[in-house]
């Protein structure tokens, strides 16, 4: 199943993708270099945009959610990157702690923490599910969908190590973005490992911080392979902690959109972009895809702010570039998400909306995934082939990916709250 493109691609794009085809030995050099200087996080997923134009990251998750939606032929290679990755952390584990998001953890959900288990179990460990909500005092059954259950466990807290009764696991495994504040009983847990750390979670995390990040990494890849870095990267502006009821607040806002159209505006003129470029007002947390407006025409910003102010005084936002896709699958709307375990690309999925246009959200109703079937799509390009060639269009979509997961680990590594501890 090869996701339609609306349009044949041709001009700056279809450049970027020969240019990685032919430098393929030359990029996974240059990554495996980036790797010996950061630490990868233990999972991530990247959503990504093929605008025709350019091809860039629009959201970057250190939780992601949606194992469930990968296809089995993917799962070997999974199994592989999870037995790498705890290899990494703990050579000689044997229990993993795994927390879910209670909040969620029926249906699809449900089945994201099953799939992700069982992958973890494949690479020899012990795995059991704890929760740091107060209502789970014993263990107890939660039914998720097609008849399965898992075991949930309250959390025993042993000095700075942390458990279930009978359990001492080596590593701890999130899968709760802690959008809902970072719990006591998580901190200060120095003698296990915690994958991913505390401050990947929304509780601290910042989309601006990301996004910087991400910046860098294109410019250095932009060098090293004579790209124009807008062709991976979305023009952003820091907005910061406004109150949208204050006039100066509202301004400031205004300025950091009009700063990314125009920036914009600039490059479509230079690439000869017919498209109507338009932005992006984000929460600097969460991951959900709520709280996001579009702006096309700055005139009628002061209505959109009021709908933004609607949603609470206070907001910490920021304005990203607008990247439209032009991929279609099934008669909708659709965008690919790539998964990744540790530095290595495992597969992904396409995000499909047949009620949401190429510019627009697809997080909203009529929202379905349909798993990509390729087990060696983003990793083997066929260099014999030209780009349009479904599998080197994966592997280009590979490469960007990886250029997010490396920008979250440089990220972590600026945001880190105990780097003075080693530095």
């Amino acid at each position: 199943m090869v996701p339609h493109l609306l349009t044949a691609l041709k001009g700056p794009l279809q450049d970027l993708e020969q240019r990685i085809l032919d430098a393929t030995p030359q990029i996974e050099r240059w990554f495996r270099l980036e790797w010996q200087e950061h630490t990868p996080a233990f999972y991530c997923s990247v959503d990504l945009r093929n605008a025709a134009f350019k091809l860039a990251p629009v959201d970057t998750s250190l939780f992601p959610v949606g194992f469930n939606h990968l296809s089995a032929p993917m799962l070997p290679l999974a199994q592989q990157a999870a037995m790498a990755a705890i290899e990494k952390y703990c050579p000689d584990a044997r229990n993993l702690l795994l927390i879910p998001d209670l909040s969620r953890i029926n249906g699809c959900y449900g089945q994201n923490i099953l799939r992700l288990a069982a992958l973890l179990r494949q690479t020899g460990l012990n795995v059991r599910f704890g929760s740091f909500d107060p209502t789970i005092t014993a263990p107890t059954p939660i039914d998720v969908a097609d008849g399965q259950a898992l075991m949930l466990e309250p959390l025993v807290r042993n000095g700075r190590r942390l458990g279930l009764r009978d359990f001492d696991p080596c590593t701890i495994v999130l899968n709760d973005d802690l959008s809902d504040g970072l719990p006591d009983i998580l901190q200060d847990v120095y003698e296990q490992t915690l994958l991913p750390p505390l401050h990947a979670g929304w509780a601290v995390r910042r989309r601006s911080q990301h996004l910087a990040a991400y910046l860098d990494v294109a410019k250095k890849f932009g060098k090293a392979f004579d790209i124009d870095p807008w062709l991976i990267n979305p023009v952003f502006a820091r907005c910061g902690p406004v109150d949208l009821r204050e006039s100066a607040d509202r301004a400031r806002l205004t300025s950091a959109v009009e700063t990314v159209l125009k920036q914009m505006r600039s490059k479509y003129r230079e690439y000869g972009v017919a498209d109507t470029p338009y932005a992006v007002i984000k929460p600097e947390a969460g991951a959900d895809g709520r709280g996001m407006v579009m702006v096309r025409d700055v005139a009628r910003l002061p209505a959109l702010i009021d709908q933004l102010a609607a949603g609470g005084r206070h907001r910490d936002l920021v304005v990203q570039e607008g990247v439209p896709t032009i991929e279609t699958m099934e008669g909708g709307t659709a965008e690919p998400i790539v998964y990744m375990i540790d530095r290595y690309v495992i597969g992904g999925y396409y995000r499909v909306n047949a009620e949401r246009g190429r510019d627009e959200n697809l997080i909203a109703p009529g929202l379905r995934f349909v798993p990509l079937p390729f087990a060696t799509s983003c990793n083997m390009p066929d260099c014999s082939a030209g780009p349009e060639h479904a599998q080197n269009r994966f592997y280009a979509y590979g490469v960007v990916a990886r250029l997010a997961m490396l920008a979250s680990a440089i990220e972590l590594e600026r945001t880190d709250p105990d780097q003075s501890l080693y530095g």
